[in-house]
Parts: structure tokens; C-alpha cells; sequence
């Protein structure tokens, strides 16, 4: 092996991996480097690496360990998320100033090379502008430190949204003035107070898992070989910015064009009550810049001030607590309408007059009805934990039901494809209430999925309708029985993705093969997926992040009575199982076969 540096010994080597890389390699850089070195270390670093050239960069040397995969491990589906304060049993904390400083410049630099393939002659590009708001986590002003310090890094210029929310990130790329190439926001939706995250944007939309893999790998290597703390000194300040009036005035003129008021034009919600529970997330800009301009009584609201601690309930329209302070909200003050948001708000909930909570497959249904008035016979897309009787619904009123894979990503994603493939799809939502709408740039946006809910309130009462918005759900059948189980994976945590796919595919193979009397992978061919909802057949099948599988299950008279959905999480190291059954004890009988076999 032909070298001018002098190739040291495993041992040598072994004995200085923890020390800087610069006592193992040479400042002046050699005229001639061609090492291919792979060694099994007994520590926790796994492996050294080196492969260098007379052009390479001694930066860019790569010591593949432990603190890459800690990086890796923060990629959440297209989410990046860790534990960013101490305080859970178990969990240390993972998502460090350092480790975001990497992946902000990683995710700054992909932005402008993204941008340079873009222009006419592939030039450079300059001053690449991205924004970054928060929720209102106490983590996040040390965290946004280190972001602005990555996109300084990056050559990226920065601006401070300050508190934001996720579906205003990205429409901080859209709306003028500020139109933005790109945007932030750091947040964990509904998860406690002790962890953090980020999501990206561009003005296509949200990354997909894929792209944040490539940011995370990315970032992986700038982590293991900086061993400098974050930088304080940025070569320009991130400028502040108040870009959530303009959304909120966005969301006012939605509200008002689309009403069409005949009386009073400029304030179309008076003479309604809407009582509004933010969860201390950062969703109270919704009663008093959107609610309380346009007129509405919002007397009654729930949590506007944000507290990073979330010190009353989980913000999460998915939460028991949270919907029945609202529910009991609406019924003393007889309010027209709760809204539940989660801590982000691309998530929402609603309570209608009568007290009932609208969520998951109600509030899927709900946003159906409205959606197949305005797009009739349009095709609606779901993660595959909806029930039957929510088929029968859509396809009762004329729409088309597509039954997808587990993942707010994969269903707006899904969505979106079918809409190039000729098939028009209106609706895309997921039952944890992520739901994004054709017209609104396919973002899974709370704010706007209430603003389409209001406005149908409205227009109900305007045509004489003395009934709320409940009414529209009024044939919705509800299953007999549904659960949900976990099952740990117990395994080192870079093993545990790999384990949990085996025990899918396990799953998967008895289906196939008959050892499950009564089991059959489900499948809808209307929008091309087999295989239980995971596989495309069309010409652009989406990367799997994801493995799971629905079968449908029929009794010994081959009569269809539920369904099981098995799915690996990407949040934590275990198998979610869902189950609907529309008879009594079906949940059980599914759940006991699952475990014998």
C-alpha cells in the first residue's frame, strides 16, 4: 500500500481513537494518500475507517462509531426527534446542541445544492434564506442557538419566527413578502416537555423520510469528527421576523371570501361561540389574531398562554383529558364549537354543540362530508387503522377510499401521487389527525382543517340549518370494538428497526402460507396498493419507512368480522397492533391467535 504517511499498527490505532483525529493524521497533507483501513475495535467505537486521496480534505476523515448511529437514531420518519432534556426514566438525553448545530448546516447545505441544481446553468446560488420557528418547549432557545449556527455554517441566511407554528413554517416559504427557501420548525408535537425535535420544509413541501435520512447521514459524519462545542460566533445574526400575523391574516381572508357574509362581510362569526383549548402549545394565536377579529365570542378558551411545560394536559386532540376539558368547556358556556390543537397545531380536534368529541375516524368522516360537497366522487386517502364502517361512510357519499400505510408522511405523500396519476384525491388524513387538503398545497395543517370546518358551520346556518356540525356524521357507524397493543423489542437499540421487521415479515409469510385460518393480507386496488396497504404497483412506488401490514379476518363461516394492522413503530423500539372487530370479543380472539401462533 503505497503511502508517504507511516500506517500504524490496530493497536496504535485502537489507542488513539480517542484521541483528536489531528495526533492520528498529519496537519500538512501528504502528496500521495491511499489508505483502506477497516478494523474491529472491542469498544464501543465499532469501526475505523479511513479512505483519503491527494484531494481529500482531512475534515471530511470519517470515524464510523457510536456517536454516528446516536445521530442516525434522532431520524424520526421525516421528522428528526430526541430527548433534549434530562428527566425521563431510562432516556438520556440525545439531542444535543451539538448534534442539531450538525444537522441544521447538514439540512442548510442540502437546501442550497438543491437550489444550485435548480438553476439554468447549475451556478452557485447565494444568500439562501431559511426560516425557523418553535413551539414553546423550554429546550428551545439553547436548540435554536445551535440551528442558526448550523445554517451560519452552511452559508444559509437565518430568521427568527420565534413562536410559530409547524403549518406556518411552511407557509413562510409561500406567502409574500417573506417567501423563504426553506424553513424550520422545532418542535415534538405532543410528546413531553423533555423532548425536541425538527421538522423541514421547502417550497415543495416537507421533506420525506428519505431526504432526512441523507441530512442525518450527513450530519453523522460532521458530529463524529467535531469535536469543537457549538459555534457562538455566526458570521451573520438571524434577523427576526413576525410572520404569524400574515398567516393568521391569511387563514382571516380564507374565513371571509369563503363565507361570503351578506350582512357583515368583515366579521362572519358573530353570533357564535367557539371555545378553543391550545394545551399551552402554540395554537392561542388561533382565538385571538383569526376567532376573535372575525367576530367570534371565544369566552371560554382553554390554555392560550404558552407554557413549555404544558403544565395542564397533554396538547394532543388525541388525548382524553384534553377533549373533555373541552368538551365540558362547550357544554357550560353552550358554545358552537371546541377546537382541540396539538402543540404545533398541524393537528386538530373539534367538540360539536352537543358535547360530542370529533376525532380520528369522526373527524375524518367529518372533514369527508364537507370535502365530497365541494369535490363529489373524489378520492380519499387514509392510513389503514380506519374502520370499515368509515369506508361505507365515504363510499356512501359517492367518494372513493384508499386505504394506505401508517404515517401522516406516506398518507399526504400518497395523496399527492395519485393526483399526478390522473386520479383526483381532495382529502388525505390520518386518525391521529393529520390531514392535508388539495387546495391548501397538500399540508397537514389544524388550523386550516377547523377554518374548512367553521366555514361549513357557518354556511349550514346561513341555508336555515338549526343543526351543528355534528349532523354531518350523524350515519357514521362506530366499530363494536377497538384496540391497541405494543409489543417491545427487546434488542440493542441500532438492532431493534431490523428485529422488528423480521417479526413483520414473520407475520407477513404465516398469512401467505394458511397458518392463520381466516387471515388475509387487505389490500385496495383502486389506488394501486397491495400487500396489505404497503406495496405500490405503480410506476412510482414510495420507499417503505416504515413495515406493517393489515389482514382482514373473517370467522369459520368466511364471514368478515374485523381486522389487525401490524406496524413498526419509528417513534420507539416496539410493534404497534391495532384491532377492529365488529362483534363482541373479536378484539380478544384476534389478539389471542396473534400470540399463539
Amino acid at each position: 500500500m503505497a503511502s508517504t504517511a507511516q500506517l500504524q499498527s490496530p493497536q496504535t490505532l485502537i489507542s488513539k481513537i480517542n484521541s483528536p483525529l489531528s495526533s492520528t493524521f498529519p496537519t500538512n497533507k501528504p502528496k500521495s494518500i491511499n489508505l483502506n483501513i477497516l478494523y474491529s475495535l472491542p469498544s464501543n467505537k465499532t469501526f475505523l475507517r479511513v479512505e483519503s486521496s491527494s484531494t481529500a480534505n482531512y475534515n471530511e476523515v470519517v470515524v464510523h462509531d457510536e456517536e454516528m448511529d446516536k445521530i442516525r437514531r434522532l431520524q424520526n420518519g421525516s421528522d428528526v426527534r430526541g430527548v433534549a432534556l434530562q428527566g425521563e426514566k431510562g432516556r438520556t438525553v440525545d439531542l444535543t446542541p451539538p448534534a442539531v448545530e450538525a444537522i441544521a448546516e447538514s439540512f442548510g447545505e442540502w437546501v442550497v445544492e438543491k437550489l444550485e441544481k435548480e438553476t439554468k446553468n447549475g451556478g452557485k446560488v447565494e444568500n439562501v434564506r431559511v426560516s425557523l420557528g418553535r413551539d414553546p418547549r423550554i429546550s428551545g432557545s439553547a436548540l435554536s442557538v445551535a440551528v442558526f449556527a448550523g445554517l451560519s455554517r452552511a452559508g444559509c441566511l437565518a430568521f427568527d419566527m420565534g413562536l410559530a407554528t409547524t403549518p406556518a413554517c411552511f407557509m413562510s416559504t409561500l406567502l409574500p413578502p417573506f417567501q423563504y427557501d426553506a424553513s424550520i420548525m422545532m418542535t415534538a408535537s405532543h410528546l413531553p416537555y423533555t423532548r425536541n425535535g425538527l421538522k423541514f420544509f421547502t417550497k415543495n413541501g416537507g421533506l420525506t423520510s428519505p431526504d432526512v435520512e441523507e441530512i442525518c447521514d450527513r450530519a453523522a459524519r460532521k458530529y463524529a469528527n467535531r469535536l469543537a462545542k457549538v459555534s457562538t460566533a455566526l458570521k451573520t445574526s438571524p434577523q427576526r421576523v413576525d410572520f404569524m400575523s400574515t398567516y393568521a391574516k391569511h387563514l382571516r381572508d380564507i374565513i371571509k371570501e369563503r363565507v361570503n357574509h351578506p350582512l357583515h362581510y368583515e366579521t362572519p362569526l358573530e353570533g357564535f361561540q367557539i371555545i378553543v383549548n391550545a394545551g399551552n402549545g402554540s395554537g392561542g394565536f388561533f382565538t385571538y389574531d383569526v376567532l376573535d377579529k372575525l367576530g367570534a365570542d371565544t369566552f371560554g378558551s382553554l390554555h392560550l398562554n404558552p407554557d413549555g411545560m404544558f403544565p395542564n394536559h397533554i396538547p394532543n386532540p388525541e388525548d382524553k383529558t384534553a377533549m373533555a376539558l373541552t368538551r365540558a368547556a362547550v357544554l357550560q358556556n353552550k358554545a358552537d364549537l371546541g377546537i382541540v390543537f396539538d402543540t404545533d397545531v398541524d393537528r386538530s380536534g373539534v367538540v360539536d354543540s352537543a358535547g360530542n368529541p370529533i376525532n380520528g375516524d369522526k373527524l375524518i368522516a367529518l372533514m369527508s362530508a364537507i370535502v365530497l360537497k365541494e369535490h363529489p366522487g373524489t378520492t380519499i386517502v387514509t392510513d389503514a387503522r380506519t374502520s370499515m364502517a368509515l369506508t361505507r361512510f365515504i363510499t356512501s357519499k359517492g367518494g372513493q377510499h384508499c386505504l394506505y400505510r401508517v404515517g401522516y408522511r406516506n398518507v399526504i405523500d400518497k395523496g399527492a401521487q395519485l393526483n399526478k396519476d390522473g386520479i383526483e384525491t381532495h382529502l388525505m388524513m390520518e386518525t391521529s389527525g393529520h390531514g392535508a387538503l388539495k387546495e391548501n398545497y397538500f399540508l397537514d395543517d389544524g388550523a386550516y382543517m377547523v377554518v374548512k370546518i367553521i366555514i361549513e358551520m357557518v354556511r349550514m346556518k346561513l341555508e336555515g340549518s338549526s343543526e351543528g356540525i355534528g349532523s354531518l356524521i350523524k350515519d357514521l357507524e362506530e366499530p363494536f370494538e377497538s384496540a391497541e397493543l405494543r409489543m417491545n423489542v427487546i434488542s440493542e437499540p441500532r438492532f431493534a428497526k431490523a428485529k422488528a421487521v423480521e417479526a413483520i415479515e414473520t407475520f407477513r409469510t404465516y398469512i401467505e402460507q394458511g397458518q392463520l385460518p381466516g387471515w388475509e393480507l387487505d389490500f385496495c386496488g383502486e389506488c394501486w396498493v397491495s400487500e396489505g396497504c404497503l406495496v405500490d404497483t405503480n410506476d412510482n412506488p414510495a420507499a417503505i419507512d416504515a413495515h406493517m401490514y393489515r389482514a382482514k379476518v373473517s370467522d369459520e363461516e368466511n364471514e368478515e368480522f374485523g381486522w389487525i394492522h401490524v406496524r413498526q413503530s419509528i417513534h420507539n423500539p416496539n410493534i404497534a397492533v391495532n384491532l377492529q372487530s365488529n362483534k363482541p370479543g373479536g378484539c380478544q380472539l384476534m389478539s389471542r391467535v396473534l400470540r399463539d401462533k
